[in-house]
């Protein structure tokens, strides 16, 4: 999933001619023939070896098809072994320039794009990248045997022409800015991959086959269940190409594996990889030290960045008899004193997410502007009256006539209305069924951070279970929608569009192994959506966001957890270099795997 949303970030400008690239609102920074990104160093020394621990939480590896859904992949296998048609900027957004492509071309009306593919384009077999190879991708990537989150982001496209060995035509249903950036960012691959006596296998029985991808690196040595290595292609065809100049730096990426962040972290000041990102605040504040760290060779470091917030939350299970009732979430919800978590537990390292839109322009304020309430009007009385009022704000026990006794009293009062009592010792409802949920985690340390709610949530006579799996039963039950309550972190964008049918959508709500884990059913919500991929300018997007946001927060859907406004990172100072600043629109991985570089020598 994460790799989509990189590709959600891409897009190139609205053009009547051949262009070196598209804005998704007509705002490309870098002009024709430009010679590299600013972020970049050009003359970057290419040599040595980047390792990194794994950013998976399964402990090893069984395919190296990082699409079918059965399996699980090593990490950064896509974003390293498959180019696209457009590459993506990291300091802008809503960008994208020819990478495969060298140009594209938009119809007036908006209801196809046609890319014309560089002849220099090659695999890494050797051939070169061909039409028929974009168009195999594309559909195998909405067939059978792959995620149905590709399926449902690709759901408005009509399909591809081959117009002739080097230009591919893809055609859309209606017009959408959003949809030459979407099919721009998808992985291009070789219709060779996966070939077995002349004939190609079903896409789901390619899966030790070594991918022919078109990227700067292959696979090299792997040790499983300890690490692989992907070796920098020195034939790399786009190695001299603007939007790839001092890139993929490295000779050599390895990707360690660990059993657990405890053994990642003595690993990481034992030496034994070069970087690590940290999402934990004790961690962050208390352990990452150590005689490297006091030598200068370890330096720890936070990187400011511009990327939206996500919305990581608790996730609530509509499709569950007890969790339909919108009063009975809020009221779980009213029990979460968060305040107390970030004091006690977090260090104050975490503003609270507060909507689905933080840190961008998408986010709603307020009361609903004229434009949002056009939108909404037609729907009064099928979502939460709350819409109409002040945007939603995650209950706080901080402030005048604020605390957790006030916010437990509103949450009986909550319960009451929807027929829950306490008697007998728990909290009933009109069967005499006593309110037992579980919460579902693939680590047992999680239940720490859940143990407070918890104990509040006792206080109302919820019994909230903690259920420790390992990761691939907890990713098989989340497949299923076989859970009560889990923890999810969504990534944010700056540019919302059809990637929100697959996590709100009605019918994701129905589709295996979609994103819509709350259980989301609602033609409000789907209307909204609607309204979001058809915008054609900023001025109609932000409304229609706003207005989404408005009733999935109002809905109780979610119960926000916490964000990061910097990138935690510990590195090893003696053996990386880069060109500061970092671009605001980067994750921390990927911008340390494609511009950095190796430092001459060691002086360990």
């Amino acid at each position: 999933m994460r790799l989509l949303w990189c590709w959600w970030l891409m897009a190139c400008a609205f053009p009547a001619w051949a262009a070196h690239g598209y804005a998704m609102w007509d705002d490309l920074k870098y002009p024709a023939g430009f010679p590299h990104f600013d972020y970049v160093n050009p003359d970057a020394p290419k040599r040595g070896e980047l390792r990194l621990v794994s950013n998976l939480r399964y402990s090893t590896f069984d395919k190296y098809n990082p699409f079918t859904i059965k399996g699980a992949p090593p990490a950064y296998l896509g974003g390293l072994m498959f180019d696209s048609l457009l590459a993506g900027s990291m300091d802008e957004t809503a960008s994208g320039y020819g990478l495969l492509a060298k140009d594209i071309v938009v119809s007036p009306d908006r209801l196809s794009a046609t890319f014309t593919l560089r002849p220099e384009a090659r695999f890494h077999d050797g051939t070169p990248v061909e039409a028929a190879d974009v168009k195999y991708s594309y559909d195998t990537l909405v067939g059978p045997y792959v995620s149905p989150s590709y399926k449902t982001l690709l759901e408005d496209v009509d399909g591809t022409e081959v117009v002739d060995a080097h230009t591919i035509r893809y055609k859309f249903k209606k017009p959408n800015r959003e949809l030459p950036l979407i099919v721009g960012g998808l992985p291009v691959f070789s219709r060779r991959w996966g070939m077995e006596n002349g004939k190609a296998k079903p896409f789901d029985q390619v899966v030790m086959d070594i991918p022919i991808g078109s990227g700067p690196y292959k696979i090299g040595p792997v040790r499983f269940g300890k690490d692989i290595t992907y070796v920098r292609d020195p034939n790399y065809w786009a190695r001299d190409l603007n939007v790839r100049r001092g890139t993929s730096n490295f000779d050599r990426i390895t990707i360690k594996i660990y059993k657990d962040n405890t053994a990642r972290l003595e690993a990481l000041k034992a030496g034994e990889f070069d970087m690590m990102s940290f999402y934990s605040a004790g961690d962050w504040a208390r352990r990452v030290t150590g005689k490297r760290f006091d030598s200068g060779e370890l330096v720890k470091r936070e990187f400011t960045h511009r990327l939206p917030s996500g919305f990581q939350s608790y996730v609530l299970n509509s499709r569950r008899p007890l969790l339909q009732d919108p009063r009975v979430r809020e009221a779980l919800g009213l029990a979460l004193d968060y305040e107390w978590m970030n004091r006690q537990m977090f260090y104050n390292g975490y503003p609270r997410v507060r909507d689905l839109f933080g840190n961008t322009e998408c986010a709603a304020e307020g009361l609903p502007s004229p434009q949002e309430l056009k939108l909404l009007e037609r729907w009064r009385g099928k979502m939460p009256d709350a819409v109409f009022g002040p945007m939603y704000t995650p209950p706080t026990t901080d402030g005048p006539g604020q605390s957790l006794r006030n916010n437990l009293r509103r949450a009986r009062e909550l319960l009451k209305e929807a027929g829950w009592e306490y008697r007998d010792g728990a909290l009933r409802n009109a069967k005499d069924e006593p309110m037992v949920l579980e919460y579902l985690d693939s680590k047992e340390g999680g239940v720490r951070t859940v143990s407070p709610w918890m104990r509040n949530l006792e206080k109302l006579g919820v019994t909230l279970r903690f259920a420790s799996v390992d990761f691939a039963l907890y990713q098989q039950r989340l497949d299923k929608f076989e859970f009560d309550i889990t923890t999810i972190n969504f990534p944010g964008t700056n540019n919302p569009g059809q990637q929100l049918a697959d996590i709100f959508g009605s019918k994701a709500a129905k589709t295996e192994s979609s994103g819509n884990y709350m259980g989301v059913s609602s033609p409000v919500v789907d209307a909204l959506v609607a309204e979001i991929v058809r915008a054609e300018t900023k001025q109609e997007l932000l409304p229609a966001c706003r207005a989404l946001d408005r009733v999935i927060m109002q809905s109780h859907y979610l119960i926000p957890q916490w964000t990061l406004t910097a990138h935690r990172v510990a590195y090893n100072a003696w053996r990386l270099d880069y060109k500061p600043p970092m671009p605001p629109y980067a994750s921390a991985e990927d911008w340390i795997m494609t511009t950095w570089w190796a430092r001459e020598g060691d002086r360990r």
